[in-house]
């Protein structure tokens, strides 16, 4: 918009000085006053190059106002009727800046004030017939209705006709101009959001109160985000927002504020934040990579893709390779007697300046960068060297359970590799366990569970992780490829100070054995709930009572508990 206001100011002031350096004035005064007006058009032509891009969107109504004004004052001045003519003419640019500009509404307003200046600055010249001034206004007015017709089907091109925000071809020009605005320094970021469980909406309700669901959300988005920000509706339920000026950090924090606020639904967001030299696509799509791992950390949260994240994501890389990345593991046992029946692999990490770093973190960064395969990878394997040893001590029926990635399952080929790796390490795949999360299996739909029967197919069994957690449901039971629940800590804290939470867990018991299924209670701390576990029937559980995640030879070193069974 300063652009263009700028360009048509200095065509402006150069047909005012045209004028001046062709024609004779018979007052040198109103040539002086003329030369005034050009010099204020081609002085304003520059700040409007050099700052019209920071005015705000109302202030233009000043901009094109002002042209009307010194136009409307030039006329009057020159001398001949053929050179007010040729002034006259320069109301067409402002008439396009008009439809470039404004609605259709603010428009109208700003054409009568400039057809009616027009008549007032040429009614005392000779010449001008009725004939002439109508011949001009419907030149004006032609390029005036054909301008503001292609203008607006551009802008309809670049815009979502649901909501009326940007689409997608909207959202990627304007990322082009903030990455190009980014490399000379200044902070951008980008956040993808998207609707929680959508397919539920238009599944039960119908597509009616989807698009409905869609315009209240998009609306929300609009009222919580600041003027600076691009806000565009990206696909079918997911929302694009580009904010220049900020980084990922601040990005972040107002997203998640702006998540929390909204009463239309439940969103999740992914965040990046620009790095040197990095292109608009790249920028959107480690947003994306940020927006996946939200959703299979089980939604309605935000995740940040930042610099931190891959400079940890470079250490972690390196510490693949060099197999400082291992598995610790946590007693899987039996309430009450503590007999030791599996472990948990956890994967752990030491990085030689930061410490241990916490294995929620890393993850994340293994999920949004591409390593969680290789991460994956070597922790089964050396989650299968560990649990071998292990064995010698607690039986042969030692189960292994270890958790599995969303984006390993949906990777073409996993279950072949990780069935491979494990047989490679002598560990029994009858006595794998994979632990997924339910939301998970939601999130990554028919792949991951193509995979899961798979896995199951070759003697694997498949545990549903943190059940428990708000989401799962007693009437998804039957469809879920589980051989395992394993309750959520919440779930298994409350079991002592609620008869009603006690009440569930006991009919979750009744209904896992109908089905074939064993629950693994986690969390578990105190006696109490040892001995509740054990008067409910509870088969397995694990938890600090019995014993932290530890190194296998930590864990080799401990004795016994008494029930365990000899090797």
């Amino acid at each position: 918009m300063g652009l263009t206001a700028g360009a048509f100011y200095a065509a402006g002031g150069a047909a005012a000085l045209a004028v001046i350096l062709s024609a004779t004035f018979h007052d040198p005064g109103d040539r002086h006053v003329l030369l005034a007006l050009a010099t204020t058009a081609l002085l304003s032509s520059l700040a409007l190059f050099r700052w019209g891009g920071h005015l705000p969107r109302g202030a233009f109504h000043v901009v094109v106002g002002a042209g009307t004004v010194l136009i409307t004052f030039a006329v009057p001045l020159c001398p001949t009727t053929a050179t007010a003519l040729a002034i006259t003419t320069v109301y067409s640019l402002v008439a396009i800046d008009v439809m470039f500009f404004f609605g259709w509404a603010s428009a109208l307003v700003h054409l009568v004030a400039l057809f009616g200046a027009a008549v007032w600055a040429l009614h005392d010249r000779s010449g001008v017939t009725a004939g002439v001034a109508i011949a001009l206004a419907l030149v004006c007015l032609v390029i005036t209705v054909v301008v503001g017709a292609l203008v607006r089907r551009a802008s309809d091109a670049h815009h979502d006709s649901l909501t009326g925000l940007r689409n997608r071809r909207g959202f990627d020009a304007a990322l082009d101009a903030a990455v190009a605005a980014a490399r000379h320094g200044a902070p951008l970021a980008a956040a993808l959001i998207d609707v929680d469980h959508f397919k539920t909406v238009n599944d039960g309700h119908g597509h009616a109160a989807g698009d409905r669901l869609l315009q209240q959300l998009s609306g929300e988005l609009l009222e919580g985000l600041p003027q600076e920000a691009v806000l565009a509706r990206y696909g079918g339920d997911e929302f694009a927002v580009l904010l220049p000026g900020r980084t990922g950090a601040q990005t972040l924090e107002l997203v998640e504020d702006l998540r929390r606020g909204l009463t239309s639904a439940g969103c999740s967001a992914g965040v990046a934040g620009h790095l040197p030299g990095e292109s608009g696509a790249d920028l959107v799509r480690r947003a994306d990579t940020a927006l996946y791992a939200a959703k299979l950390s089980g939604r309605g949260r935000c995740r940040l893709d930042d610099l931190d994240s891959a400079e940890l994501a470079h250490d972690l890389a390196q510490a693949l390779s060099a197999g400082q990345v291992r598995a610790w593991f946590q007693p899987v046992v039996r309430p009450t007697t503590g007999e030791v029946v599996g472990v948990e692999a956890l994967a752990r990490w030491r990085h030689p300046e930061r410490g241990c770093v916490r294995p929620d973190e890393f993850i994340a960064v293994a999920e949004t960068t591409g390593l969680i395969g290789e991460l994956g990878a070597a922790v089964l394997a050396d989650a299968c060297r560990g649990a071998v040893e292990l064995a010698r001590v607690h039986g042969d029926g030692l189960l292994l359970t270890v958790n599995v990635s969303g984006r390993e399952l949906v990777s073409e080929g996993y279950a072949e590799r990780a069935l491979a790796l494990v047989r490679a390490s002598g560990w029994p795949v009858e006595r794998l366990v994979v632990e997924v999360t339910e939301s998970l299996l939601d999130a990554s739909s028919g792949p991951a569970l193509e995979t899961l029967h798979r896995l199951r197919a070759a003697g694997a069994r498949v545990a549903i992780d943190d059940f428990g957690t708000g989401y799962s449901a007693f009437s998804r039971l039957d469809t879920l490829p589980a051989d395992y629940l394993k309750l959520d800590h919440g779930f298994t804290a409350q079991i002592t100070t609620s008869d009603r939470r006690a009440g569930v867990l006991q009919a979750l018991l009744s209904l896992s054995r109908a089905l074939g299924m064993q629950v693994i209670a986690e969390g578990v701390e105190d006696e109490e709930q040892d001995a509740l576990l054990g008067a409910l029937g509870c088969p397995l559980a694990q938890g600090y009572l019995y014993a932290r995640p530890a190194p296998v030879a930590e864990l080799l070193a401990r004795p016994a508990p008494a029930g365990t069974r000899a090797g």
